[in-house]
């Protein structure tokens, strides 16, 4: 559901438990949107309250999710650790029944004299904004301006003052009066939604709860006002009322083992087709309904450009392929061109200058019925046959030579797919950084200027520790892969892949020791997740000692041959690496 005014009402008084007081230590802009105060609360030391104006899932919450920082903070980023680090938060106040609330920060300016300034955050869809006003209520900077050509009832431009949203004209709610009800209900004509009508009267309310209130006092979503009676409804409909803004229970609501929806009440009118699971409280229910969901919104944007591209480089590798292919059929039938340039050779008597048919015997037919053989007239006879056995002779080097290409060409084009699967399991920008490298040493991409380029240190094989206390190793791409089979396991490891299929190398790092059944089993989960088969069930991994894995030479990254392998059936769990994960991990020592 959209973050609507009564939940963030909700939310912005469990807020003000913690956040009047507190210092701000830190800012941060990971990303566009996306705006982190480190603060040091009275009460319960540090936190992190995110501010996010994203026109998909625009909120504020404390967080304890980590983000990646830019090399070079943004310029808006800039501009409020300039007037805001080191303040103090006075207050943070919802604008009635407005999807808006007002940070107030008490901070020193230029000259030391403290000011309160103010931070507007607008959580109003593809409208919402984050606006820095100073203690005249000028606007110093927003995330998105908005002139005149954009808005003529509403701009927002640094130095201008800021002025508040404008009103829809819809009811307080909570300024209801059972008189003005009835009035309301009785002046309907003809069939009303409820749901509809709900909206329409009163600010704040979502779909979800303007469908919940019909629900809980008519059994229906959108039950026709018409049909009820005016004065029984009103007064249902008043205690309805009341209850919105008195009683909050934080709820998210789940499909299967999926969370769909949230709410700032236990939401009945979907029965059993979702269930309703309380949690400790609005700041956490956000940052957990959103911290998947943003992570994967992120490395979307971040990777699109590279994924267009190795999309682009696929497809271009698998038509040239599909035309090596055609052309490879076409040098099947070259024996039937040796025996053209016999036949003619044999009929050259027959064969006169400028003779565009040849009718003869075909003595390799076992009924040795005759056909026409097409020749050209400009050469002569025995130059019309040579260029049959030169066609011959052309078609059997090119069988030798296509089938070669074609090797490559299912090789690049298998790779390719194995970048994009790599990079469709990015989880960070370094690991973006990462495969980029690679493609670019590959020669798929250019190299861009050294100058610019962020030196980071590289990332290592991610690590798990299995029920039985065995570490695992996962490699993040090819590169990797490479360098985790080939150098920091021991030969004595035991090696795993998803048969036929791209994915990560995995290594138990046992040296040598008896494996228990269920490391291995975990260890294959593990390779059948981070690979393209994480969707699938029953995925066959081979299992073989390291040592009998080999990297043939001049192969792509990541591609190796085995043998001696067993395979096991495992299906794979996507809570397993987050129940296995061990942080910080340290590669092991090369044992090659």
């Amino acid at each position: 559901m959209p973050l609507d005014a009564i939940f963030l009402s909700a939310l912005t008084a469990e807020l003000n438990e913690t956040l009047p007081g507190a210092r701000v230590d830190k800012i941060q802009q990971p990303d566009r949107e996306t705006v982190l105060l480190s603060l040091r609360t009275v009460s319960s030391g540090g936190k992190k309250l995110l501010l996010s104006a994203s026109p998909n899932h625009p909120r504020i919450h404390y967080t304890e999710e980590k983000f990646e920082q830019p090399a070079q903070p943004p310029m808006f980023c800039m501009l409020l650790r300039k007037h805001l680090s080191g303040g103090r938060v006075l207050s943070l106040t919802q604008l009635p029944m407005e999807r808006a609330v007002d940070l107030c920060i008490e901070s020193a300016d230029e000259l030391g004299t403290v000011t309160p300034k103010h931070i507007w955050l607008e959580l109003m869809g593809r409208n919402s904004n984050l606006i820095l006003t100073g203690p005249d209520g000028r606007i110093l900077d927003c995330l998105r301006r908005v002139d005149l050509e954009m808005s003529e009832k509403r701009q927002v431009l640094p130095g201008l003052f800021y002025r508040e949203p404008p009103s829809q004209g819809k009811l307080d709610l909570r300024r209801e009066t059972p008189e003005a009800l009835r009035a309301a209900l009785a002046a309907l004509s003809g069939p009303v939604a409820a749901d509809a009508w709900l909206m329409d009267r009163y600010a704040g309310i979502s779909p979800l709860i303007a469908r919940e209130l019909s629900y809980r006092l008519t059994g229906k979503t959108d039950a026709d006002l018409s049909l009820q009676d005016p004065d029984r409804f009103a007064d249902a409909l008043m205690k309805s009322l009341r209850g919105l803004t008195a009683d909050f229970s934080p709820t998210v609501l789940y499909r299967g083992d999926t969370a769909k929806d949230f709410s700032f009440r236990p939401i009945l009118q979907y029965e059993a087709y979702m269930r309703c699971e309380p949690v400790s409280g609005f700041s956490a229910l956000l940052d957990t309904y959103y911290a998947e969901r943003d992570r994967a919104q992120r490395m979307r944007s971040r990777t699109q450009n590279l994924s267009r591209t190795l999309t682009t480089l696929r497809s271009r590798a698998e038509r040239k392929l599909a035309n090596q292919r055609r052309e490879l059929e076409a040098t099947r039938d070259r024996e039937r061109l040796r025996q053209l340039g016999d036949i003619v050779t044999a009929n050259l008597y027959a064969i006169s200058r400028g003779q565009t048919r040849l009718k003869a015997v075909d003595f390799y037919d076992p009924d040795m019925k005759e056909i026409e053989i097409p020749l050209n007239p400009a050469i002569s006879p025995q130059q019309n046959a040579a260029k049959f056995y030169k066609d011959y002779n052309k078609a059997k080097h090119a069988e030798t030579f296509l089938s070669e290409q074609i090797a490559k060409g299912e090789t690049e084009a298998s790779y390719l797919a194995s970048v994009l699967d790599t990079l469709s399991r990015a989880e960070t920008e370094r690991d973006v950084a990462e495969i980029r490298a690679e493609l670019t040493e590959g020669g798929y991409l250019r190299q861009t200027d050294r100058k610019k380029q962020m030196k980071t240190a590289p990332s290592r094989p991610m690590e798990f520790r299995s029920s039985d206390g065995v570490p695992i190793l996962v490699g993040r791409n090819n590169r990797q892969n490479d360098l985790l089979t080939g150098k920091l396991a021991y030969k004595t490891d035991l090696w795993l892949h998803v048969q036929k299929s791209h994915g990560s190398h995995v290594i138990i790092a046992c040296g040598g020791a008896e494996v228990p059944d269920r490391t291995v089993t975990e260890a294959a989960q593990l390779a059948a997740w981070y690979s393209e088969s994480r969707q699938g069930q029953n995925v066959p991994v081979d299992v073989c000692p390291v040592r009998q894995v080999k990297k043939p030479t001049g192969a792509k990254p990541g591609m190796v041959i085995y043998e001696n392998y067993r395979t096991v059936y495992v299906t794979p769990d996507g809570t397993l690496p987050q129940r296995l994960s061990v942080p910080g991990g340290a590669p092991r020592a090369t044992n090659r």
